[in-house]
């Protein structure tokens, strides 16, 4: 029996600074994420719009963050589902996550970080906000592309002004074993957009249209 071709998914590069509205540039990468969508339902974005440095804090950030007493990140509740504090699952028992409301305004990070810090956080609050900005900048130009793609730009601006943005931190406990262990069970995001920005450790599973 052969083996089986390991998935490749599509690689978009989003670098380009004449990457704008109308642009042939624009239209190139707008059909190449159509397609990728079509065929795959995601693809790696190539973005260099983040500085190193805030690539660098914003993981120092996140385990600052879920390093922080059990009974402190329980203070973190939502009643929206899949925000606030998410961990000691018994059925996930490697998977631990923190949700931040609106994550690219300075204040609502600042609410957070008052509640979890006694006397605050103004660097915490400072890298979230600033690599949640920078990522909704591809967020809003990915969006762009699929409706326009789908010819549905009349309701563009209302579409991208009606954008909440939450930024979930995950951390995923190493098992105490050699046997695999599920991180987090097969799902389907319901938001028209998600983008995962993971360290070096590879965990990341897709699901194809044939089902594997």
């Amino acid at each position: 029996m052969g083996s089986k071709t390991p998935l490749r998914l599509p690689v978009i590069d989003f670098s380009n600074q004449s990457l704008t509205p109308g642009t042939r540039e624009w239209n190139t990468v707008r059909a190449q994420v159509h397609n990728a969508l079509e065929e795959y339902g995601c693809f790696e974005a190539l973005f260099t719009k983040v500085p190193s440095h805030i690539r660098k804090s914003i993981f120092q950030s996140i385990e600052e963050l879920l390093d922080l007493p059990l009974q402190t990140k329980l203070k973190n509740v939502s009643r929206k589902p899949y925000r606030g504090y998410a961990g000691q699952l018994p059925m996930m028992p490697l998977y631990e996550s923190m949700g931040i409301d609106g994550a690219n305004v300075y204040e609502q990070v600042q609410s957070l970080a008052n509640t979890l810090w006694p006397q605050g956080n103004p660097s915490f609050c400072k890298t979230i906000q600033s690599f949640t900005e920078k990522v909704s900048e591809l967020d809003q130009i990915i969006r762009r592309m699929i409706l326009e793609s789908l010819g549905l730009e009349e309701y563009l601006d209302e579409h991208l002004n009606s954008t909440d943005y939450l930024l979930r931190v995950m951390k995923y406990k190493a098992p105490q074993t050699n046997e695999t262990k599920l991180g987090l069970p097969a799902h389907t995001d319901k938001n028209i957009v998600t983008i995962l920005y993971q360290n070096q450790v590879d965990g990341l599973e897709v699901q194809t249209k044939d089902g594997n």
